[in-house]
């Protein structure tokens, strides 16, 4: 029975093709915006950590003094970040710093090119859970002791080597040989939550090296560089030693336990270096926010766009009621036919499920034609406004929400139109018939 009235429906839409056309093409619009406001909004606040949210934890201190900042900063000092390495309780650390440098290799007809680098340490990897293809981590005493070694991801292996395991072949950053101990798996969590410094949305770094090399080359920040009073920093040394706050730190910790005894490691080291005249504030504190908190606290995902969808659901809400109007005129124009079959024997439910079937049917046009829409304006957001790709990508979930929520509205919009047809009485068309 489905398909016979499929096969009405679509009869009757070839019947009048303008007013199919423009029903089709409002609704169209509206699931076009709405997907393109709400697919945004899913990009930009989905929690790429998955089940270790709840273990990696963002460390931040308050080191400055009274009447400065009024809020916890989202870096530390390099000097705090060296100090927090001294504790045993974490399970694993990261310090972070992102900076840039030339790419060259032994070929000599390859280009140099410029990339940027995370300096990091040796627990990185393993502490956001990132896959080796070849080789792995620099061993954890090149955190000490500075070793030129570098992991780079399977992109720049493939541009580099030609994807073969390089793992003890040489790269050149800024014209000095680092030695390849590892290539990663392509990896670029998407919002960039162990660093949203310069945008939440930015593609990840395809070259890590050591942090203990940073003191030596003297790598510069390519991040948020700020300090709470103004210090002379002529030479690298000074800012490694200043109230400069440059660097990233997260620390991973397994369950609540563990938890409190970093929470009251960290009060004493706050109370050491209050000692040595830093933390001179009566808000002198740490905090620690895991990765779902951490989006939430850097507003990832901004209230304009909340607002932005809900807008868009209000601006599909009038591309119903014209739809609606248009579905009226449509349906109480076959009023006279609807009587007749009333006559020979058709029900009200025949009626109205053939109606409700059409009904569908435009909407499911409707949902197809607005992801196109959808994928265009994420694409022209993408170009003109130079949004990054990971937020405007077309989410492979959208090509199921889309159908669902135009047949859903379109239903929706011909439930009156519907009952209005089957509540027709058969006699009066007789008679005029």
């Amino acid at each position: 029975m489905f398909l016979y009235y499929l096969d009405l429906a679509w009869r009757s839409l070839k019947k009048t093709p303008f007013l199919s056309s423009l029903m089709v093409l409002a609704i169209s619009i509206g699931v076009g915006i709405t997907i393109t406001s709400l697919n945004i909004y899913k990009m930009a606040s989905v929690n790429p950590a998955g089940d270790r949210s709840g273990q990696l934890y963002a460390v931040q201190l308050w080191s400055q003094e009274e009447n400065s900042w009024d809020e916890f900063n989202e870096q530390i000092t390099y000097q705090d970040g060296i100090n927090l390495r001294k504790s045993d309780i974490p399970v694993r650390h990261a310090m972070l710093l992102k900076t840039g440098l030339a790419v060259q290799t032994d070929n000599p007809d390859f280009a140099p090119i410029l990339e940027r680098v995370r300096v990091t340490n040796s627990d990185f990897f393993s502490l956001f859970d990132i896959k080796f293809i070849h080789g792995g981590a620099w061993d954890k005493r090149v955190d000490i002791d500075p070793a030129y070694q570098v992991v780079i991801n399977q992109d720049l292996n493939q541009q580099l080597f030609g994807g073969e395991n390089s793992v003890g072949k040489n790269v050149y950053l800024n014209r000095k040989p680092y030695q390849v101990v590892g290539v990663i798996e392509n990896w670029n969590p998407s919002p960039k939550y162990y660093d949203l410094n310069n945008g939440a949305f930015q593609d990840s770094e395809q070259l890590f090296v050591p942090f203990s090399l940073a003191p030596i080359e003297e790598y510069q920040s390519w991040g948020n560089n700020q300090s709470w009073k103004h210090e002379d920093v002529s030479t690298y040394a000074d800012r490694l030693a200043s109230e400069y706050h440059w660097i990233q730190y997260w620390v991973e910790l397994k369950d609540e336990q563990q938890f409190a005894q970093y929470q009251t490691w960290l009060a004493s080291y706050i109370e050491q270096q209050k000692q040595l005249g830093r933390f001179q504030s009566s808000q002198a504190a740490a905090r620690l926010m895991n990765v779902e908190q951490w989006l939430v606290e850097n507003k990832v995902v901004a209230e304009d766009n909340k607002v932005l969808v809900g807008l868009s659901v209000l601006f599909l809400m009038v591309c119903l009621v014209n739809t609606l109007g248009l579905l009226l005129a449509k349906f109480l124009k076959r009023a006279p036919e609807v009587g007749v079959r009333r006559a020979i024997g058709a029900s009200r439910a025949h009626i109205f499920s053939q109606h409700m079937v059409e009904v569908g049917l435009i909407g499911f046009a409707g949902g197809m034609l607005g992801l196109l829409w959808a994928w265009g304006a994420l694409s022209s957001l993408s170009t003109r406004f130079d949004l990054e790709e990971a937020l405007t990508q077309l989410d492979i979930s959208m090509w199921i929400i889309a159908p669902s929520i135009a047949i859903l509205a379109a239903v929706l919009a011909g439930l009156y139109p519907a009952w209005r047809v089957c509540a027709t009485n058969p006699a009066i068309y007789l008679k005029s018939q």
